[in-house]
């Protein structure tokens, strides 16, 4: 599967999990496509934040509206729930230098956060790091590890971990493998992870 039947795959999941008419925050949202694709089939209110200022101009030229700031400052400008949707689009590991501080913000600004990320513990991964010794290059990471943007690396299970032990609520998941959706064993046979979370009903 290419990086780029990857992120279509990933991106379709997303905006069919958005409501029609809801208001999105994407953080990382890098030359837009997916804001524009809820903009135009799902109506969303649209509102972006992206760190890399080229990313931004692209944007800005397609009409989308983003701001050009970092994640983490960006979520502290906004109250409790101020969106229905923040979304990390496969974003959470290049943009975030603090990503629990980003998920916990997200989750207070967001009725419903939406995170994909390349699940680092593919069975492809697995054997490159054990057999080759070397930092891994799938379909998911197809970055070398001297140019590769992301920052932090997990696996499904670390984040399913990760929401257990902070009593966050998965609304919905999907993984993707190879060519389709995968259902057995995701940590080994998942190349993408897409969640749907929410704070914990109190």
């Amino acid at each position: 599967m290419t990086v780029e039947r990857a992120e279509l795959q990933a991106r379709r999941i997303i905006v069919d999990w958005v409501a029609p008419g809801a208001s999105v925050l994407e953080l990382g949202c890098g030359s837009g496509e997916l804001l524009e694709a809820l903009t135009r089939e799902k109506q969303v209110r649209a509102q972006g934040v992206e760190t890399e200022g080229d990313f931004v101009g692209v944007c800005v030229r397609k009409g989308l509206n983003v701001l050009h700031e970092a994640v983490e400052e960006s979520l502290r400008d906004y109250g409790e729930r101020a969106f229905d949707f923040a979304i990390f689009n496969g974003s959470l590991q290049r943009v975030a230098g603090r990503p629990d501080v980003a998920i916990q913000d997200a989750l207070r600004v967001g009725r419903s956060v939406i995170i994909r990320f390349s699940n680092f513990a593919h069975y492809r991964a697995r054997l490159q790091m054990f057999f080759g010794g070397r930092t891994p290059v799938t379909p998911s990471l197809p970055y070398e590890w001297f140019d590769t943007p992301n920052l932090h690396f997990l696996s499904v299970a670390d984040f399913r971990e990760y929401c257990a032990a902070r009593g966050i609520a998965m609304e919905r998941r999907s993984f993707l493998g190879e060519s389709r959706p995968v259902r057995f064993l995701p940590n080994v046979t998942a190349l993408t992870g897409v969640f749907m979370i929410s704070r914990a009903a109190s």
